[in-house]
């Protein structure tokens, strides 16, 4: 692992893999225009525990994001939790607390469920969008659902594997599809490079009342939004 001890602070991104994400050239743009002394690196580990490695070999680490796959893992890993993210169930931003004798202990947070609600709020239509069908029931599921549930949405997931509760995409239909007026897509189905997927639905279900959301950023337009976008959706 590179040295950033000539940095006051640091911060950073755990994940596998990373080469997606724009978050290294996004916050340092954001440290240098603002002139703060840190740095913002991505630690694409393969497994979570080389967490501990990454926090002992960085004594100014003093918080970091987690992505795919660990925000569910990472509680093991956590000695608090704030209950916004214990509620959902996951957990993406991390402070690093250290004390004068060299001890430290982590909070984990979760801005995902707030930050999806607030972009997503200006677009709804009282009486039209009260349903929503979310794709993916992994940690940016959870947040997603956590988020819409709180404000009065009925929420159902849709997996590639059957479970008690959760629709299948085999089980999704035409009907199935405008039944639902907000449709959310949580997984990496379409992120870079493979910019050529997106989600097995009936893109042929969907209305002018819809709104299709992906929560992957990179491409800036995906595949789902491109296919939603030509069946009529916002």
């Amino acid at each position: 692992m590179a040295n950033y001890s000539d940095f006051k602070r640091l911060y950073g991104l755990i994940g596998y893999p990373l080469g997606h994400s724009f978050s290294q050239n996004f916050f340092n743009q954001k440290f240098e225009s603002e002139k703060i002394d840190a740095r913002y690196v991505n630690f694409e580990i393969s497994r979570i525990d080389l967490l501990v490695q990454v926090l002992e070999r960085n004594p100014n680490l003093a918080g970091f994001n987690i992505t795919i796959p660990y925000k569910e893992k990472i509680f093991d890993y956590l000695d608090a939790v704030d209950p916004e993210a214990r509620a959902i169930g996951a957990v993406n931003v991390v402070k690093v607390f250290r004390q004068p004798d060299g001890s430290r202990s982590l909070k984990g947070y979760n801005s995902d469920s707030i930050g999806f609600w607030d972009s997503l709020r200006p677009m709804l239509t009282p009486g039209v969008h009260t349903k929503a069908l979310v794709l993916g029931t992994g940690g940016a599921s959870k947040a997603v659902a956590h988020a819409l549930e709180n404000n009065g949405i009925a929420v159902k997931k849709v997996s590639r594997t059957a479970a008690p509760g959760v629709l299948t995409y085999d089980g999704l239909t035409p009907d199935v599809i405008r039944d639902y007026k907000i449709i959310v897509n949580t997984t990496p189905v379409g992120m870079y490079p493979h910019v050529d997927e997106c989600p097995r639905i009936p893109y042929d279900g969907l209305t002018t009342e819809h709104i299709c959301y992906d929560l992957l950023y990179n491409p800036d337009t995906t595949l789902f939004m491109k296919k939603s976008a030509e069946a009529g959706a916002s």
